[in-house]
C-alpha cells in the first residue's frame, strides 16, 4: 500500500492532536522529569487529618495509575510521528505488510497488522 500524502497528512494531524491532548492531561496532575515521554506523578497535599490523608493516598495511587497507562498511548503516538518522518507508517512492525487504512483511521498509532494482531 502506498500510503498518499493526504492520508499522511490526515494522520499526522490526528496524532498530533491526540498527542496533545495527552499532555495536557498529563500536566493536570504530573510533571514531566528530564526524560522525553517520562512525568512524575505530584503528591496533593490536601489537609492532615486521617480522611484528608487517606484521600490523597487514594488520588495518588488513581493518578500513578493514570500516568502510566497515558505515557504508554504517548510512546505509541510518538513511535507513530517517527514512523510518518522516516517513511515506514502504515507498514506493520512486525511482518512488514500493509496496516488496513481503516484500522489506521480507527487507531493512527496503530503499528501492527490485523493478523499480526491477532496471533
Amino acid at each position: 500500500m502506498t500510503v498518499s500524502s493526504e492520508f499522511l497528512e490526515e494522520m499526522k494531524k490526528a496524532l498530533l492532536s491526540e498527542k496533545s491532548r495527552m499532555e495536557m492531561e498529563l500536566a493536570r496532575f504530573a510533571d514531566k522529569t528530564d526524560i522525553p515521554g517520562d512525568y512524575e506523578t505530584r503528591f496533593e497535599e490536601i489537609g492532615t487529618d486521617r480522611d484528608d490523608n487517606a484521600t490523597e493516598v487514594e488520588q495518588y495511587a488513581d493518578n500513578i495509575a493514570l500516568e502510566e497507562n497515558l505515557e504508554g498511548q504517548l510512546s505509541e503516538v510518538n513511535e507513530a510521528l517517527s514512523r510518518i518522518d522516516a517513511g515506514t507508517y502504515g507498514l506493520c512492525v512486525c511482518c512488514g505488510a500493509d496496516i488496513e487504512e481503516g484500522r489506521l483511521r480507527a487507531y493512527p498509532a496503530a503499528k501492527e497488522c490485523m493478523a499480526c494482531l491477532k496471533k
